[in-house]
């Protein structure tokens, strides 16, 4: 797969490898819930190479190279980032870039978020811009990657071409990335102590050892299952011996010892596992496990004696099974069938953090149980409810208060454009002596021309010309303000581009559809005694118009109806007024790229966020959410849809 700018990436067994003799940054990504390969920092990609030239099935501890990176770790057999304290896993995957690059170099480009604090671009864009920036390229078009923004390097900010929102971005030096030189060495071991042979004894290192052995120890009880080994032994009749041979990437200690006779299990006087190279009696995994560092650490059950049964001594296998999902369920499976009556099923819950257990905690707890034969009951992670129960057409009431029970946008509402400079002049006012300041569009001195001279001509508008707004009194050419307005929606307002006062009716590029709204008698998590608002939004794909991103092309409209939902009582009535409002104006969808799957030209939300959710909040996107009301207050004061424009 070749990158812009990047060079090209092999892939070897999950791993990429540049050709031989051919030197290559390495950048290492993992990939988000919206599609995106995100990149770790320099740093943490440097830990991971050190320990990738060690053992190429290993496992990375994050949390020894960056403290904010504590509950994850990589494995390398796999290519999976797992987070412990929840169970997440994501893939992971090994990139080149030239050397010459952006990351070959430190260089970091990053924009500002919401919350003040800087987020970098993923690496694809970093190179692209950086080679732009080096082409002193006065700005950049992102849209050919994939993303609706331009980037301006001359006032070092990224605007949004659909909402014409700007944020500030900035370069910054860093550590550069690793730099190889051919292909990497095969694996050698795991890595060892200092000078004792012994593995690392901090409490993530053990965590991960004992993880991975666990799910080693699955494997081989499923293939016993698969292979008959274990049939016997359930029973009670002749043991069976099941060796499979030691685990490449985990050279630990046993967890059960083969003395051990505590830990029998049913159907046989000594079920143990053994586990690379040491032993260590079920006691010290429950010591083990107690004392992680976790908030809330449940103590090992005591695993039954047995009265009858042979030895089945079992040696943990080579392969990894962290990140196979099946692996757990067929375990579990072959289990429950080995379990005579009257051994009870130990229920092992809270998976979902809604109790005092810790997720990862209960969820290894469950792995090692199932290990040792015994049966699990493992909760499933709960689905959001995004619907009411059904609702009869006669159980739908009016709301109160608003008239009617829909809205509909037609190509005949859409607005008509208006001359610029009209626009322009009805906002501003002329200054006869400009300040000596920048103009904050085209980062000329006030005092001298505009910066779009030569390159838009209005005959009644002069280069010279210094207008000010009526309400902010933020300063700028005219001919700048022009030049905004034009690239604009042309819809006869205007928007400061320094405080983002509304000048006009801003109106939006929304795709025809239609709004519906009522009342259903149920009640949202939180609002108790109150009914609930159901809004629905209807819009078909169609072709996009000159106002859209590619006039001309298909747009697809993924989820239509969508449902969402707002209190029955005097506020949840005065947003959806305003919301009604906002959709006459068409700024409740546009047609951009979708953050979720990462989809071009399609409808999507605008910056006013709803509720889909009905029953609870697991996504987010539901209630109890106190602040939710007076957040999409804010959401459409923001966008010129404010409380004073509502009628008494």
């Amino acid at each position: 797969m070749a990158r812009p700018g990047s060079g090209v990436l092999v892939s070897v067994n999950g791993l990429g490898y540049p050709p031989q003799n051919l030197a290559r940054v390495v950048v290492w990504e993992w990939l988000n819930e919206h599609g995106r390969w995100r990149p770790y920092s320099a740093a943490v990609c440097h830990h991971i190479e050190n320990v990738l030239k060690g053992d190429v099935r290993g496992t990375v501890v994050l949390g020894q190279v960056d403290a904010q990176l504590a509950p994850y770790i990589i494995d390398l057999q796999s290519m999976h980032q797992f987070r412990q304290d929840t169970g997440t896993m994501r893939p992971v995957h090994r990139n080149f870039y030239e050397p010459s690059s952006a990351p070959g170099k430190g260089v970091v480009w990053e924009w500002e978020n919401d919350n003040g604090s800087w987020t970098p671009y993923d690496m694809e864009i970093c190179v692209t811009i950086q080679n732009a920036y080096e082409k002193q390229h006065p700005w950049l078009d992102l849209t050919s990657l994939g993303f609706g923004y331009l980037i301006d390097f001359n006032s070092m900010a990224q605007t949004n071409r659909q909402s014409q929102r700007k944020r500030r971005l900035r370069r910054r030096m860093d550590l550069a990335y690793p730099l190889i030189m051919g292909s990497i060495p095969k694996s050698q071991s795991w890595p060892m102590g200092a000078s004792s042979g012994q593995p690392c004894s901090c409490q993530q290192c053990i965590l991960v050892n004992s993880t991975r052995a666990a799910s080693n120890a699955i494997l081989a009880s499923q293939r016993r299952k698969l292979h008959g080994g274990g049939a016997g032994g359930a029973a009670g009749g002749a043991g069976t011996m099941a060796a499979v041979r030691q685990s490449n990437t985990f050279p630990g200690t046993s967890l059960w010892s083969p003395s051990s006779t505590s830990s029998s299990v049913a159907g046989g006087k000594n079920n143990n596992i053994s586990v690379g190279g040491g032993q260590a009696k079920a006691e010290q995994v429950q010591s083990l496990l107690s004392t992680a560092n976790f908030p809330c650490s449940p103590v090992m059950p005591s695993l039954p004696s047995a009265h009858h049964g042979h030895h089945h001594a079992l040696t943990i296998n080579g392969q990894n099974n962290l990140n196979r999902p099946g692996t757990q369920r067929i375990a579990m499976g072959a289990a429950r069938g080995s379990i005579p009556p009257g051994v009870p099923a130990l229920p092992v819950k809270n998976l979902t953090g809604s109790g005092p257990v810790h997720p990862a905690l209960a969820g290894m707890t469950g792995i090692l149980m199932c290990a040792a034969g015994l049966p699990v009951c493992l909760t499933r992670a709960p689905k959001p409810i995004l619907h009411p129960p059904p609702i009869n057409k006669s159980d739908m009431k009016p709301v109160p208060g608003v008239n009617g029970n829909r809205r509909k946008t037609k190509k005949k509402h859409l607005r008509r454009g208006k001359n610029p400079e009209d626009v322009v002049r009805r906002y501003t006012e002329k200054i006869k002596v400009a300040p000596d300041e920048d103009c904050t569009i085209c980062m000329e001195r006030l005092v001298m021309s505009s910066g779009y001279e030569g390159v838009l001509q209005h005959k009644g508008i002069k280069p010279e010309l210094v207008g000010k707004l009526g309400k902010c009194g933020h300063m700028y050419h005219l001919l700048c303000l022009v030049a905004m307005y034009n690239n604009g929606n042309k819809d006869g307002s205007l928007q400061c581009p320094t405080c983002k006062a509304i000048y006009g009716e801003k109106t939006g590029t929304q795709p025809p559809g239609k709004m519906e709204y009522h009342v259903i008698p149920h009640c949202l998590p939180g609002y108790p005694e109150s009914k609930t608002i159901r809004i629905v939004y209807d819009i078909p794909a169609g072709l996009q118009t000159t106002e859209h991103p590619n006039p001309g092309k298909r747009f697809s409209a993924r989820g239509f109806p969508r449902h969402c939902y707002l209190p029955d009582h005097d506020k949840g009535r005065k947003v959806l007024k305003l919301l009604i409002m906002a959709w006459d104006r068409r700024l409740i969808f546009t047609i951009g790229t979708s953050s979720t799957t990462g989809e071009s030209d399609t409808v999507v939300w605008n910056e006013v966020h709803h509720k889909t959710e009905f029953g609870s909040n697991l996504t987010g996107h539901g209630y109890p959410d106190p602040k939710y009301l007076d957040n999409v207050l804010t959401e459409l004061s923001a966008q010129g849809v404010g409380e004073d424009n509502l009628k008494d």
